[in-house]
């Protein structure tokens, strides 16, 4: 409750506005003591202060990569029915894999030859082999990968915002919620009924991270800062008096934020004082990985600065996503070399830094590709079945949960909903995944289905 209002927070979030009110106004209210933290917060102890989620735009082929299946089948004609947009009864022949398998670390899990710098750490990582979800389609699967959820009635708040809007920012001066890379669809940056103040913020490496952020040149510190204050005072006043109006307080909200981020966010950007040896690691500097490396770089950069959510999208195009490879296989080798060196030096210079046991690495895609071809050498989309895997924050690494059957079709041994991915992220962040809710003009809304739970398997 509100001692100042006298209502529920969920009531007086959604109160104004059509029932949207923004939350922008609930976190400076905060601020002011006023609201209390949210009801999934501090719930269970947290084995994360942060998640950087990768997100490999387009559905990557885990037969290629990190489900091996022996190649017996290939040739032989399997039912293809319900894929894409075409619901007819068909066969199609499996198509052989043609990557070789080794066996890395301590545990022995074989990786693909496309992924060679990634076997060099697997022991750190927890790898899902029996992801599903429902949609066949990009754009739906996106969706239901980024929110949970399918359908569109409510306009549904990513995976990021809902951590953001449950934990915020460690850091005043920069957001809880970041961007890298272009993304599949708005919606995986989407705040959605938690309102814009939620949502991405778009990051990038280099001298300017967010357009026109930087302040007027020639502007010392010293004046910046009498400016600082002076914005703070007008704006104290003005919160006292415009306080209850949602629109008006969010834009005061994000006014101040990005006065913050010209101080903050070129310094996190800087990567002048990058020792050598760590651009390596991520690749930085070669033709192939330069520009992905840059992404993790910073990505580490901003979980040392507090920030809650970083997420990193790879082959986004706005549309499919370069992962897409309906066409010919061999089209995922450029994309494997691009994100294996990078990936791979992000979870060595976590863990060399002690960061890796509160950081949670996660990498996913929004559907997995089939066994068979579609007259081609590519593969189909494939939501029965596909591969994602976890690093860092307690996840127990080295370690294989579930399986899909001998086609590499369906997930057939603990299969694994995205639901169920989502929640095992909360939970690693110290949230309740079952109290992520809230009441929107009569109806609950949440992020994690009822009946989703954590992938305690992989958990320490």
């Amino acid at each position: 409750m509100s001692a100042e209002f006298g209502i529920p927070r969920r009531d007086f979030l959604f109160r104004a506005a059509g029932g949207f009110l923004g939350t922008a106004l609930g976190s400076l209210l905060a601020a002011d003591g006023r609201l209390t933290a949210h009801p999934a917060a501090g719930a269970l102890p947290a084995r994360a202060k942060s998640v950087i989620f990768l997100f490999m735009c387009g559905g990557v082929s885990h037969i290629d990569t990190f489900d091996p299946k022996d190649n017996k089948w290939a040739g032989h004609l399997m039912d293809a029915i319900g894929f894409g947009d075409n619901l007819a009864e068909m066969k199609r022949p499996v198509i052989p894999c043609k990557r070789t398998f080794t066996r890395h670390g301590q545990s022995g899990i074989p990786v693909s030859d496309w992924f060679p710098h990634l076997g060099g750490v697997v022991d750190d990582l927890a790898i899902i082999r029996s992801m599903w979800c429902h949609e066949t389609n990009h754009f739906p699967a996106v969706v239901e990968c980024a929110t949970g959820h399918r359908d569109r009635v409510v306009e549904h708040a990513s995976l990021g915002s809902w951590v953001n809007y449950a934990l915020g920012s460690e850091n005043r001066n920069l957001p809880g919620f970041v961007n890298l890379g272009r993304p599949s669809s708005p919606v995986q940056l989407s705040g959605g009924y938690l309102g814009a103040a939620m949502a991405a913020t778009p990051f990038q490496p280099g001298a300017t991270p967010i357009p026109d952020l930087h302040p007027q040149k020639g502007t010392t510190a010293a004046e910046r800062d009498r400016r600082m204050q002076s914005l703070e005072t007008l704006n104290q006043e003005f919160r006292e008096r415009y306080g209850t109006q949602s629109a008006i307080a969010g834009r005061v909200r994000s006014y101040e934020l990005a006065a913050r981020m010209q101080l903050t966010a070129p310094e996190a950007v800087e990567f002048n004082q990058e020792p050598e040896s760590v651009t390596r690691l991520y690749g930085i500097g070669e033709k192939e990985t330069d520009e992905f490396g840059r992404r993790l770089l910073l990505a580490r950069r901003l979980v040392e600065r507090g920030v809650r959510f970083i997420q990193v999208c790879h082959a986004g195009n706005g549309g499919n996503g370069g992962w897409d490879s309906h066409d010919d296989m061999e089209g995922h080798a450029p994309l494997c070399r691009q994100i294996d060196k990078p990936v791979a030096g992000l979870i060595r210079d976590l863990k060399q830094r002690g960061l890796l046991d509160n950081t949670l690495v996660v990498w996913t895609s929004e559907f997995g590709r089939t066994p068979w071809s579609q007259n081609t050498t590519g593969r189909d989309h494939n939501p029965r079945g596909f591969t994602s895997w976890m690093a860092g924050a307690g996840v127990r690494g080295g370690t294989i949960h579930g399986a899909t059957d001998d086609f590499g079709y369906k997930a057939i041994v603990s299969p694994v909903y995205v639901n169920d991915l989502q929640s095992t992220i909360v939970e690693r962040l110290g949230l309740d995944p079952h109290k992520m809710e809230l009441t929107i003009n009569g109806r609950p809304v949440r992020l994690i289905e009822e009946d989703s739970k954590p992938v305690r398997a992989i958990l320490g």
